[in-house]
Formats: C-alpha cells, structure tokens, sequence
C-alpha cells in the first residue's frame, strides 16, 4: 500500500516522508507536486492509503484540492498537512471531506501520532469490522472512552487534556470512531450509544 505525499515545497516532502516513515517503516511514499497529476501517478504506483495534501500548491484553490481528491478516491483517507491557519481552514477542510487537519507548526511527534491513527492497517481494518457487530465490549478503550466523554459533553480540547494527546489526535480517533459506528457527527455517535445502550460500558 501507498502514501501519496503532495506538497510543492521540496523540503517539506522530503520532511513528511520522514515522518510517515517513522509512522510505519516499510511504507512506500510517493511524493507529489502538484493535484492535476495525482491520477496518473496513483495509475502508476498503485492504491493509495493516505494522502498528506498541502492546501498551498500551483494548480489549487482554497479547498479544491481536498475536493478534487475526496471526489475521486472517496474512501481513502486524507489529512490536510498545511502552514494554513486551523482557525481559518480547519473546519472548512473537515466539512469538504478530510479526515485531519495538521498544522506544519506542529512538533514532528504530533504530526506522527496525527497520520498513525489514519494509517490503519488492512489487519486491525478487517478486526474492527469483525467486532463492529458484536457489541460494544469490542470498542478499543479509546473508543468506550471517547464515548463517555461524548455523553459528559466535554469538547474535543477538554478531552485532549484528559487523554493527554492533542487535538488533532482526538479528531482522528473520533473519524475511526464514527467509520466503526457509521455516523458522521458527535450528536449522531451519541444517538447511537444511548439507543444502543451502551453509556454502561
């Protein structure tokens, strides 16, 4: 499987490789320099399972990278890796379709743990689909944790300092989280657990 690293800066691809190295050794990573030949290039060197875009290169506009990209590989993951502004961008990007939104200000351990929890392996994918239907004693312990904290109503940075892990980490736990359950929103992942019973765990 594959990593698509898409950024025009040469420095900073070379950096992300790095780390996505760091994420998974043995990985291949395919770096990219601007959205118009992502397709050829994937025909090429085969199925994507991430790609780390910059919203900043030649042939994009503002969010029609990640729209352009969510539209032709809609189950792929896909983590904005960008010197944007969060405050300016984030929920924009998250609304046009990606996964994670990483500032490049961000030290290289938050980055990492960002892009670990996307890079799902085809093992724990088929794992968590397997036990997805067999109650919610298969949640990981993040999961059942996420969950109780969604039902306390406390929001993603007060959760980040309960966990002690960032920001960025608690919206990447909550896209698995909502893949496992098939929602696509805190208000209907916690429907979910109160029809479901599942506040007792």
């Amino acid at each position: 499987m594959t990593v698509y690293v898409i950024d025009d800066h040469p420095l900073m691809r070379d950096a992300l490789t790095m780390l996505v190295h760091r994420v998974r050794p043995g990985l291949k990573i395919i770096p990219i320099h601007k959205l118009n030949v992502v397709e050829s290039t994937v025909e090429k060197n085969g199925t994507p399972e991430l790609f780390c875009l910059d919203l900043q290169l030649p042939d994009t506009l503002g969010m029609s990278g990640v729209q352009v990209l969510k539209a032709k590989y809609p189950d792929v993951p896909l983590a904005v890796v960008t010197s944007a502004s969060a405050s300016e961008f984030e929920a924009r990007c998250l609304e046009a379709g990606a996964n994670a939104f990483i500032e490049k200000s961000n030290s290289p351990t938050e980055i990492i743990a960002a892009l670990r929890t996307l890079l799902v392996s085809e093992e724990d994918a088929a794992a968590e689909d397997a036990a997805s239907t067999a109650g919610p004693t298969k949640l990981s312990k993040r999961q059942k944790q996420l969950i109780l904290m969604l039902d306390q109503g406390l929001s993603n940075r007060e959760i980040a300092e309960k966990l002690d892990i960032s920001e960025h980490t608690v919206k990447v736990h909550f896209w698995r989280l909502f893949r496992r359950l098939g929602v696509n929103s805190r208000t209907q992942a916690l429907h979910f657990a109160r029809t479901n019973g599942w506040l007792g765990i």
